[in-house]
């Protein structure tokens, strides 16, 4: 089982709450092992805004398909290919700007990858949480967690979102989604290097007698 504390996303820059003990962390976030109170929890929910990943507006393939051309190098192989056009060089001149077109569909069949994780990233967050405020537990959407709210992870859940553990036995995070790693990762409250980072959205288990089928219990 394991307590942990979600710190603010600037308090994690300043702080490095991974590379500093529980209780320092608690102490810089203004909290303690019972969690916030209830109008605390909303003041920070107010000043920090929604514990959710940014969202942009996605753009039109089109128009992301020219952006792969503002490029320096793109920039050389199209005037490279105008120049031999000048020349009447016509092979070269389509050879140079197929590479060109060739680079920027690669480039966006990359970029649509890339949106594509991360939308699965965003399906991986918890939507609720179980977070102790005003002396007891209570279940909320995950959205409304704040800095210094100590939240408590059963079985089967994920991490809703950026933690430190304050308590924990015998516990193990599923990172295979993001690390490829086919075995779970044994966490614990120890402090860590400041280069080291805290993974959101895994799914949390302890071992079980096969690793097909995981388990977990924190809080």
């Amino acid at each position: 089982m394991a307590e942990i504390a979600a710190p603010a996303e600037d308090a994690l820059v300043s702080a490095l709450a991974h590379s500093r003990s529980a209780t320092e962390v608690l102490e810089v976030l203004g909290s303690s092992g019972d969690g916030l109170d209830g109008d605390s929890a909303r003041e920070r929910l107010a000043a920090h805004g929604p514990n959710k990943l940014p969202e942009k507006r996605p753009r039109p393939a089109i128009l992301r398909f020219f952006a792969q051309f503002n490029n320096v190098l793109i920039y050389i192989l199209i005037a490279a290919g105008v120049l031999k056009a000048i020349l009447n060089e016509w092979i070269d001149c389509a050879v140079i700007l197929s590479v060109a077109v060739i680079n920027a569909v690669v480039g966006l069949i990359q970029e649509g990858r890339a949106q594509r994780a991360l939308d699965s990233i965003r399906g991986m967050l918890s939507v609720t949480a179980q977070v102790r405020r005003d002396g007891h537990w209570q279940q909320v959407d995950a959205q409304t967690l704040v800095p210094g709210d100590v939240v408590r992870i059963a079985s089967g859940d994920r991490i809703p979102a950026d933690m430190r553990l304050l308590t924990v036995a015998n516990l193990r995070v599923e990172e295979s989604a993001l690390t490829g790693e086919s075995l779970p990762a044994k966490k614990d409250v120890t402090q860590v290097g400041p280069d080291a980072v805290w993974v959101t959205g895994c799914r949390w288990c302890t071992p079980a007698p096969s690793w097909r089928r995981v388990r977990a219990r924190a809080w």
